[in-house]
């Protein structure tokens, strides 16, 4: 019996595969303009004072009414500024390799929404920690000093579970993160259950749009954070069902496993071995388990679902 059932998944996984390759090979065929990253770091820090007027003409949406010329021209001399541009200048002398990745990018989410048109992606150095990649219409704005390498001395002081995804692998995640803002129905309720959903959404459209990402760069982990995760997957979902978590309002438990966080807080001994937005895991596993458990569910359908149709239709439970 067990090498009838043995051969079945077996089958069953040759059958996913195909269709996976058959969807990369449409992709793949989908027309998008040539992507080459205009470097607005090097046209700002590389210019001169004279040069300002010219320099705000052609990129006006990136010096927004009501700051004096001086700001611009402070900002052009700011050793802070210029620190962070020479770091970037070592990380990143060209964009070769993040241009042909953003194509691949780009024609996946043209697939998916024919009538999203291909932006224009310009780099720039910013000081603003909180504003990483943002894809904005017809523009996606990347700050490349935010992906300097998790090492990168520029980054001392900051909390270590933030400076983990200052990282190069962080750029297309961060740009699919920015790019799914609207496209994700919003929790309509506030238990944690929503906010696991929501973000499980999240990450399943990376799966979709990024398939060639691996799962840790496309939640921000360490391999050795997303290897807790698998490892611990029952007893975390144990822990979700017994405590009775999913359908709470409690308003702690986004900031004990949904928000941006050093570690998790399950209130056991083990929490500072555990990586942080755990609860984001989590719901991205039932999300995958319900687009494998429902196939006839389209991406769109899937994104504008209600969190307890599918938490109800996941059939989700993880193995012991």
């Amino acid at each position: 019996m067990k090498k009838y059932i043995l051969f079945f998944a077996l089958a069953l996984a040759a059958v996913s595969c195909k269709n996976e390759n058959e969807v990369e090979d449409k992709v793949a065929a989908v027309p998008v303009p040539k992507v080459e990253v205009v470097r607005f770091d090097k046209i700002f820090f590389g210019g001169k004072p004279e040069d300002l007027p010219k320099i705000k003409q052609e990129f006006p949406y990136l010096f927004p009414a009501g700051n004096d010329d001086t700001v611009w021209l402070n900002n052009m001399k700011d050793p802070f500024l210029l620190k962070l541009y020479d770091e970037v200048l070592k990380k990143f002398p060209n964009t070769n390799a993040l241009n042909e990745d953003l194509a691949a990018l780009f024609q996946h989410i043209k697939y998916y929404y024919p009538k999203v048109e291909t932006p224009k992606v310009v780099a720039l150095v910013s000081d603003d920690l909180e504003v990483k990649s943002v894809y904005a219409n017809k523009l996606v704005l990347i700050p490349l000093s935010l992906y300097l390498g998790r090492d990168n001395k520029v980054y001392e002081g900051l909390p270590k579970y933030q400076i983990q995804q200052f990282d190069a692998a962080q750029i297309l995640p961060d740009v699919v993160t920015s790019f799914s803002n609207g496209k994700i129905a919003p929790p309509a309720d506030k238990n944690l259950l929503s906010f696991m959903i929501y973000y499980g959404k999240e990450l399943y459209l990376k799966d979709v749009l990024l398939p060639e990402t691996p799962d840790e760069d496309k939640i921000g982990y360490t391999k050795d954070q997303i290897g807790w995760a698998i490892a611990n997957e029952a007893e975390m979902w144990r822990y979700f069902v017994e405590n009775k978590l999913f359908y709470s309002n409690d308003a702690k438990l986004p900031g004990r496993f949904i928000n941006p966080a050093p570690f998790s807080k399950f209130q056991e001994g083990f929490d500072n071995e555990t990586p942080g937005r755990l609860g984001q895991w989590v719901g991205w596993q039932i999300v995958k388990a319900y687009m494998e458990n429902n196939k006839n569910v389209t991406l769109q359908e899937l994104l504008a679902a209600d969190a307890k149709t599918i938490f109800d239709n996941s059939k989700y439970k993880p193995k012991k």
